[in-house]
C-alpha cells in the first residue's frame, strides 16, 4: 500500500502531463480549422492575381496574413498564402486553464485545389507582413440617367428592343459594368451590374420598359447576395416577391 501511495504522485504527475500537451494539441487544431476556413472563403474558380488572393486572405476575421507567394491562381501552382491563426483549448483536470496558441499554415488557392483542402503546417516567416492596397472603387450605376434615357410606351403602344439597346449604348457605360437585356412577351428586361467578390452583395440595377410603364429599381439586400439570383435579368422581366 505505502508503494502505491508514493507512486500516485508520479502517476498524477504523468496523467497531468499528458493532459497539457493533448490541450496544446486540441488548440492548434482550433487554429488549424480557422486556416481551413479561410481557405474555404478564398476557395473559386475565378482567375484572380496574388494581390487580390492576399487582399480577400487579409480581411478574413482571425487570420494574419504573413507571406503570399505566387502570381495568379490558374499560374503554376497557383497562389500560397502563408497565415497565422489562433486556437485554444482548456485543460480541465485539476486547475482548469486556458491553453491558447499562435500557429501559421500554408494555404493553397489554385482551381487544382480540393475543396477544405488541409493547411500545411509551416514555420512562421521573418519580416513584416505585406501589405495590400484597398481595392479600385467599382464605377457608379447610373440609375437616375438610366431612367431618364429609357423610353416610355404607350399602353397601346410597342416595345421596341433596339431602341432600349440604343439608349444604354448612349450612356457610355464603365467597360466594368456589364449590361444585359431580353425581351419577353412584349416587355424589354434590363440588367446593369458590376462584378461582386463572391461574399458581399452585388452591386446591380434593374429596369423594365413595358406599354404604360418604364420602372427603375435596385433589388433587396438579400436579393443581391451570391446565389440568390437578384441581379438577374430574369428578375428584372419578372421581380421575385419582396422579402419579409
Amino acid at each position: 500500500m505505502r508503494r502505491l501511495l508514493l507512486l500516485a504522485p508520479l502517476l498524477l504527475c504523468c496523467v497531468g502531463c499528458g493532459v497539457v500537451q493533448s490541450s496544446e494539441d486540441e488548440a492548434t487544431d482550433a487554429a488549424r480549422e480557422v486556416a481551413r476556413k479561410a481557405g474555404e472563403r478564398l476557395y473559386g474558380q475565378r482567375p484572380r492575381t496574388a494581390e487580390e488572393v492576399g487582399r480577400s486572405a487579409s480581411g478574413l476575421d482571425g487570420v494574419e496574413v504573413l507571406r503570399v507567394t505566387g502570381t495568379s491562381t490558374h499560374d503554376g501552382d497557383g497562389v500560397e498564402v502563408i497565415v497565422r491563426t489562433s486556437g485554444s483549448a482548456y485543460d480541465g483536470w485539476l486547475d482548469p486553464e486556458e491553453i491558447a496558441v499562435r500557429r501559421c499554415f500554408a494555404v493553397r488557392v489554385s482551381p487544382r485545389s480540393e475543396w477544405r483542402e488541409e493547411p500545411r503546417d509551416v514555420d512562421c516567416p521573418d519580416g513584416p507582413p505585406p501589405t495590400f492596397a484597398p481595392p479600385p472603387e467599382p464605377p457608379r450605376l447610373p440609375y437616375e440617367e438610366l431612367r431618364a434615357t429609357l423610353p416610355s410606351v404607350p399602353e397601346d403602344g410597342r416595345v421596341d428592343e433596339p431602341q432600349v439597346r440604343r439608349a444604354l449604348a448612349a450612356l457610355d457605360l464603365d467597360p466594368a459594368v456589364r449590361t444585359e437585356v431580353k425581351a419577353d412577351g412584349g416587355r424589354v428586361g434590363v440588367l446593369l451590374s458590376v462584378k461582386g467578390n463572391g461574399f458581399d452583395p452585388q452591386d446591380c440595377l434593374l429596369a423594365r420598359v413595358s406599354p404604360g410603364a418604364t420602372e427603375v429599381w435596385v433589388p433587396p439586400r438579400i436579393q443581391r447576395m451570391p446565389g440568390e439570383g437578384g441581379c438577374s435579368v430574369g428578375n428584372a422581366l419578372d421581380p421575385q416577391p419582396a422579402p419579409h
